[in-house]
């Protein structure tokens, strides 16, 4: 008798398309190509990695996709966002080499009205959908995602309607956009069942933290999808970036699906995860956002696993399962880190031979030659002008062993 087939959660992490989206805040091309890099260590399923419509996002889209082809971001999967338009889909395999594509469109009575302002009607929402879903599959689009923005504020009926055409359309899944964060577990899960149950589409999971439930509702609408016989992929960010109060936490979220009485070793979550690099991925986003990460921050915070009073220091010693769920090396930490606190020599934009040759020595990298050592640091001080801060070891290092990557990501190229 052959086995059923055990439905899994998959993580979509798009820290560099709703992330970077955060306002006031950003990331250069390298720093979205190393959060790339860090995503794909970590076992992430896919990376929504930016705009295929937007030209200043070209050279680094291709760079990275060239990075997937040559074995350095695989297996993760390089997916861009697209509006749910014909021309958008066509615009994005024009100028990239975009595979997966993502097509939103809102669905909310609210949107449609207050957003599109008598341009669409419903009808038209679902028309122009299909036509962009058929569009990206003929131009050989390999997954295509369509996204119900406002979803949790969408007339359950429409919202059934609307994803049962994105299926006969060839749609692979449908993303349950909770953009206000509006929905609570208890409603998103019932929704999403009603949903998954009446198309038998796998579901995407995209909240935001308005009302400070992201996390219990990206895990709550899982469980939903799961419950009704489809895959789940719940979206994250790192360190929960993104518009507004941000979005669902990719540590948090793991954790919360490994460890939490209802889903730990009820739920299976995908086999290729890796949380020991969830220190290093926390602590490089929070440096590339200049955002500290908070101090009671979900386990990468600097007190997520210290203990002062003296019953919980006491129980700690005695066993740590005493109060605490998990361990801090699973998440990486543990390590000594060396700060500097002499004489320091970094590379910047207005860096010299030879402090650039004595960083690189450092960090145990040789070149050649002198003329592969000047090309380096060329590359060096454009990516200084790119991040406006001192560039981190990985960045170094990947600048290194990519350069013509580096130079790709560095090139833009303004419209005529």
């Amino acid at each position: 008798m052959k086995k059923k087939k055990e439905n899994v959660i998959r993580i979509i992490d798009v820290t560099n398309r709703d992330g970077v989206q955060t306002s006031r805040l950003g990331l250069a091309k390298l720093q979205k190509t190393m959060i790339n890099m860090y995503l794909n260590d970590m076992g992430i399923f896919q990376s929504e990695f930016g705009f295929p419509t937007t030209r200043h996002e070209t050279n680094y889209l291709n760079a990275n996709l060239e990075l997937a082809k040559r074995g350095a971001l695989k297996p993760m999967i390089l997916e861009g966002w697209v509006r749910a338009i014909k021309e958008d889909v066509l615009r994005a395999r024009k100028i990239t080499n975009v595979k997966h594509l993502n097509l939103s469109i809102s669905t909310s009575d609210q949107m449609i009205a207050g957003k599109f302002k008598g341009k669409f009607t419903k009808d038209d929402v679902i028309k122009n959908m299909v036509e962009a879903a058929k569009t990206a599959k003929k131009k050989g689009i390999k997954t295509v995602g369509v996204n119900a923005e406002d979803a949790s504020r969408s007339d359950m009926g429409y919202l059934v309607e609307f994803a049962l055409a994105a299926k006969d359309a060839g749609a692979d899944r449908i993303r349950y956009c909770d953009t206000l964060g509006f929905d609570d577990p208890f409603t998103i899960y019932d929704r999403v069942s009603f949903l998954a149950s009446s198309v038998k589409l796998p579901i995407e999971l995209h909240c935001h933290n308005d009302l400070g439930m992201v996390v219990a509702c990206s895990i709550a609408g899982a469980k939903a999808a799961i419950d009704s016989g489809v895959d789940a992929y719940i979206n994250t960010t790192v360190n929960g970036m993104g518009e507004r109060a941000g979005n669902a936490d990719l540590v948090s979220v793991i954790l919360a699906i490994k460890y939490s009485s209802g889903f730990s070793g009820k739920y299976k979550i995908d086999e290729k995860l890796n949380l020991k690099k969830a220190w290093k991925i926390a602590k490089y986003a929070s440096y590339a956002f200049g955002i500290p990460i908070p101090v009671n921050q979900v386990a990468v915070g600097e007190n997520a696993f210290a203990h002062e009073s003296g019953i919980h220091a006491d129980g700690a010693l005695k066993d740590r399962r005493n109060y605490e769920l998990y361990d801090y090396e699973e998440l990486g930490r543990g390590e000594p880190e060396i700060v500097e606190t002499g004489r320091s020599i970094t590379a910047g934009e207005y860096s010299g031979i030879k402090g650039f040759r004595n960083v690189y020595e450092r960090l145990e990298i040789k070149f050649k030659s002198q003329k592969e050592a000047n090309k380096i640091l060329e590359l060096v001080r454009y990516a200084n002008v790119h991040t406006q801060r001192p560039l981190t070891e990985g960045e170094l290092g990947f600048i290194a062993k990519y350069p013509d990557i580096a130079q790709k990501i560095f090139t833009m190229e303004p419209p005529e």
